[in-house]
């Protein structure tokens, strides 16, 4: 097997498809009577080795679907295997909406929020402060429910757990009621976007940047609700989605490739091809970008006071290293929380991420990176790459042994503990 972006390589012994509860349960307590690992898996879209073993993975791709709306508390309870993009158009026949989504909706919804995953906006938390309750298997093979009135604490743990708690089967989602986006795209001086950075946030409901290296342009991606408009997409959007920021891209992607000399041109051609886009649609159907281009990521959360001295520094490290890189740097922001191991904990925090071409080595680049990022308190998103250690999380994350002890209770055996969650958790 291997994951979206094709760097990780893995072969389980035996893959589940579970269709209930109680499979995952009669898996999970097979697998504790034969001494096996399990992992579980989604859409693969993580660019860390969440899911990989040689023993048992699990995937719920048979396990979707709404199990029950309430609308008068407007809430959804949904199976984990459900994919975003199904989610969306679900919940939207019901008049209801997630209150802010991800820029990709090709993941399930279980891995979606075990990996921290989040769009952007000052007033908006991470997809996991959308939930309000959770169902999982644990390492016994028993079924635990948890919210923040039930299990408080296990909650907190669980609303992003990596998949080292147990097998989530049933999340409940805080939704609003369906809304429509209006998207403008521009090109913009970057100094002039750092210049009005917190004014952005503070004026606009969605906001994101993304500097392209050796350049002084933006790329600038700007929502708000809209109520008085109708649906409105050009042709333009559509060609500028598909064939410039894709197929257009791939080509120039694949020469920079073989001709490294050209990355500082690409990222040039690219920055120039920025066209002013604007449309209106459904909530979900704005925030979902194609992304046919593989590539690998690394992204870190620093607090949003640091963004513009974090952003400068990048860009004195290019003007040193002139990295065969060309992918734009996309900048986003969150509304800090109180989950155990969510990045944006404790802190309202300016997410930075950092793209490779899937067939470039990213290491040199994300390394020297990584060390800018630590350099300001920055905690990795868990699903992008990352070299952090069990001694960096702890004096990273306030509740990290509290996240631990609900990991040995909830799984004392270390069922759904692989390579890389042991040396991270034990």
């Amino acid at each position: 097997m291997k994951n979206w972006s094709t760097y990780h390589h893995w072969t389980p012994a035996e893959i589940a498809y579970p269709r209930n509860e109680a499979e995952v349960q009669q898996l999970i307590r097979r697998a504790n009577k034969e001494k096996k690992k399990v992992r579980i898996i989604g859409s693969a879209h993580s660019f860390m080795p969440l899911w990989t073993t040689e023993q048992i993975l699990i995937n719920l791709d048979q396990y979707q679907g709404i199990v029950a709306i309430d609308q008068d508390l407007q809430q959804a309870t949904v199976r984990a295997g459900t994919k975003l993009y199904t989610l969306g158009e679900t919940l939207f026949t019901h008049g209801l909406a997630m209150e802010n989504l991800g820029d990709i909706d090709r993941q399930s919804l279980g891995g979606t929020i075990g990996t921290g995953t989040h769009g952007t906006g000052l007033q908006l938390g991470s997809i996991s402060t959308q939930v309000v309750k959770l169902r999982l298997v644990n390492g016994l093979g028993e079924l635990v429910e948890c919210s923040s009135t039930h299990n408080a604490s296990l909650f907190k743990a669980a609303q992003v757990s990596l998949g080292a708690l147990g097998i989530i089967t049933e999340i409940t989602l805080q939704c609003v009621p369906a809304y429509r986006l209006a998207l403008q795209n521009l090109k913009e001086p970057l100094d002039t976007v750092l210049q009005e950075l917190e004014d952005r946030y503070r004026q606009e409901r969605n906001f994101e940047f993304y500097w392209f290296p050796y350049t002084a342009s933006a790329w600038t991606k700007t929502s708000n609700i809209v109520t008085d408009q109708v649906d409105k997409v050009s042709w333009m959007n559509h060609f500028t989605e598909y064939v410039v920021e894709n197929y257009a891209f791939k080509v120039l992607c694949e020469a920079a490739y073989h001709f490294p000399m050209l990355n500082e041109r690409v990222a040039k051609i690219s920055a120039a091809a920025i066209a002013p886009v604007r449309k209106v649609f459904a909530s979900h159907k704005v925030y979902a970008t194609q992304r046919l281009v593989k590539f690998n990521e690394m992204e870190y959360s620093v607090p949003i006071a640091a963004q513009r001295e974090v952003l400068h520094d990048i860009r004195r490290l290019f003007e040193r290293k002139r990295f065969p890189i060309h992918f734009p740097i996309e900048n986003r922001v969150v509304r800090q929380d109180d989950i155990y191991l969510s990045p944006a904990q404790g802190r309202d925090s300016a997410y930075i991420a950092c793209h490779a071409y899937a067939k470039k080595d990213p290491l040199p680049y994300f390394s020297a990176l990584e060390e800018i990022f630590q350099a300001y308190e920055g905690r990795p998103h868990w699903g992008k790459m990352n070299t952090f250690s069990q001694e960096q999380a702890a004096a990273a994350y306030p509740y990290f042994e509290n996240f631990k002890r609900h990991q040995k209770e909830q799984d004392p055996e270390g069922l759904f503990l692989n390579d890389y969650l042991a040396k991270l958790l034990t």
